[in-house]
């Protein structure tokens, strides 16, 4: 059996990793790189702010396919009865991931799995020649495996172009929108950029942590994430029709026109079963579209399928739509033109609903724009490393970077690479859906098959493990 690596702490690597510790056999040892991060958990689910909520029902989280209520139990006993239409705190799922990895930690140890958990990141992946992979670690040492998984996750946030060099400076421009650096005095008005859902994070944090601060929110469509319902919907009943017709269309514009259609039908479904209804089927619907197609969707209808999409939790929903009502947050749709001065900040914005432009100022400037898959600019040492020497190669339209459907890397000439992988976020070039944890759980269940292929002693000792 092959000696394998992940390169990723966050939930990504724990479900691959997980995977591969339940079909690993004696012969080859399961290397888990984690960086300097509580292993699991990422950016995603470190939050210790309970206001932080999951935006999928906790039904639908778990680390492994073969979980049913596991999330749920542990669930029960943090916080005591929990339902499955509940959409509950991130920190209980980080939490979650923890003891589920520990757990099979333990079965891997008691079964004479081979593993390593290693805390330093990984600064270079080579390939050998004999087909292998050498992977140098920043602290020092290397690593030879038969294969790896990039699992990286959110890539570190790059500022905007509009920043200045002094307002990066200034400490009064934040990056990482989870960072809780204080300032000398409490500001008056706090200006988010980006919408989505990390952005809600921020703004709920935000009240709090500075309850006079004036909240002022931009992005260039000014569109918040809808909210989910209180309780589940019942399916779409025509949902497999639109999901066929969807499939046999040609290009972006008959997709939205059957949509339409589906959202007006006389049967009275809610439009978020439709919308959730297509899930099945988005990536084999990405994958149809030519790049100009794609291009054409991020273009003109990402902006409202991402808050179709990604839906926010009701109370979170709530939250947000009461300090609009007390006029404690505005909401502004525009283009920030530039941020500049030692703080207070001078921001300019163009509006969109009127093209004029206005500048204000903001005593804390947040960045919360989401994830970011442009690895071209990205300042990963690994990433930067792996396009300089051609061992991977960018998405064209900077969706991560460019892969067949089932993970593997493609390479500045377009070939697979043999034994290397990515999964989550690094693969929205090629699937687009891949972020969720219903996608990564499947995703790393499909991996670990591939990496392990069954033969005699290998059925023999999963057939004991189970």
């Amino acid at each position: 059996m092959a000696d394998i690596a992940i390169i990723g702490g966050g939930a990504a690597g724990a479900a691959i990793f997980g995977e591969l510790l339940r079909r690993q056999d004696r012969r080859g040892t399961v290397h888990w790189i984690t960086g300097c991060v509580a292993p699991g958990r990422g950016v995603a689910y470190a939050t210790d702010d309970d206001r932080h909520l999951l935006n999928v029902r906790a039904a639908g989280m778990g680390l492994f396919v073969d979980q049913k209520d596991d999330f749920l139990q542990h669930a029960g006993r943090c916080l005591g009865p929990a339902q499955g239409a509940d959409f509950l705190p991130r920190r209980i799922f980080g939490e979650f991931i923890e003891a589920q990895m520990r757990a099979r930690m333990s079965e891997a140890h008691a079964y004479g799995i081979r593993f390593q958990v290693n805390h330093a990141k990984a600064a270079a992946i080579h390939r050998e020649a004999d087909g292998g992979y050498r992977i140098d670690l920043e602290q020092g040492g290397t690593l030879a495996v038969d294969a790896a998984v990039l699992a990286i996750g959110a890539l570190a946030p790059r500022p905007l172009k509009t920043v200045s060099v002094e307002a990066l400076a200034s400490g009064a421009y934040e990056l990482d929108p989870w960072n809780r650096t204080e300032l000398d005095h409490p500001p008056r008005r706090v200006l988010v950029i980006g919408t989505g859902l990390t952005a809600v994070d921020t703004l709920i944090s935000a009240a709090t942590r500075w309850p006079r601060a004036e909240l002022v929110v931009v992005s260039r469509h000014g569109l918040l994430p809808f909210r989910h319902p209180a309780a589940p919907l019942a399916p779409y009943p025509y949902q497999d029709d639109l999901n066929a017709a969807l499939l046999a269309c040609s290009g972006v514009a008959p997709m939205l026109r059957l949509v339409r259609e589906a959202l007006a039908d006389p049967s009275g479904a809610d439009w978020r079963a439709v919308i959730d209804g297509m899930r099945p089927v988005n990536a084999r619907l990405w994958q149809g579209l030519t790049l100009a197609q794609r291009r054409q969707f991020l273009r003109h209808l990402r902006w409202v399928w991402e808050a179709s999409r990604h839906r926010t939790a009701p109370a979170s929903f709530e939250a947000v739509q009461a300090l609009i009502e007390s006029e404690r947050l505005q909401i502004q749709a525009g283009r920030v033109l530039a941020v500049d001065g030692h703080g207070p900040l001078a921001v300019t914005v163009r509006s969109r609903a009127t093209q004029l432009t206005s500048t204000f100022e903001a005593d804390r400037v947040i960045q919360a724009t989401g994830l970011d898959t442009a690895v071209a600019y990205a300042r990963d040492p690994l990433l930067a490393q792996l396009l300089r020497e051609g061992l991977a190669t960018p998405d064209p339209l900077q969706l991560g970077v460019a892969a067949r459907p089932d993970g593997q890397l493609l390479d500045a000439e377009g070939h697979a690479q043999p034994g290397l992988y990515g999964i989550g976020s690094l693969l929205r070039g090629s699937l687009w859906e891949c972020t969720a944890m219903p996608e990564i759980r499947t995703a790393a269940s499909r991996l670990a098959q591939t990496l392990t292929p069954s033969d005699d002693l290998g059925d023999e000792e999963t057939a004991t493990k189970q």
